[in-house]
């Protein structure tokens, strides 16, 4: 077996690149595990739970309208809304307000005033 320069190279680059980064776990000592910016994270989480609020919206409308007789409005309700996040989306704890609201969102932009009820505005 021959030694050549490349595979020398590359054992070296290797072996470099490997040495850096078990040094750079050293000096940071698993501050990787935590958020760099917990400003950052904790938007992140509320725009994640403002996206599932308007989705179990939209979902709940759907659902209710699929759920109407011929002739008959759709009834769609923030309890409906509220059970769609607890059981589709595992929020324990959901604000009625926040389903609500996001309730009223959705029926003026779905064009609900036609043929859905709702108590949203109660």
């Amino acid at each position: 077996m021959r030694w050549t320069i490349e595979g020398i190279a590359g054992g070296v680059l290797l072996g470099g690149s490997g040495l850096g980064l078990m040094l750079a776990g050293t000096v940071w000592k698993g501050r990787s595990v935590r958020p760099f910016a917990a400003r950052r994270a904790a938007r992140k989480t509320h725009e994640a739970y403002v996206r599932d609020v308007e989705r179990a919206t939209r979902q709940a409308i759907a659902a209710a309208r699929r759920a109407a007789g011929a002739g008959e409005p759709a009834i769609v309700t923030v309890g409906a809304v509220e059970r769609l996040l607890r059981e589709r989306y595992g929020y324990e704890h959901v604000e009625r307000e926040h389903a609500a609201a996001a309730l009223r969102r959705g029926f003026r932009e779905q064009g609900c005033a036609a043929d859905c009820v709702t108590d949203a505005y109660g």
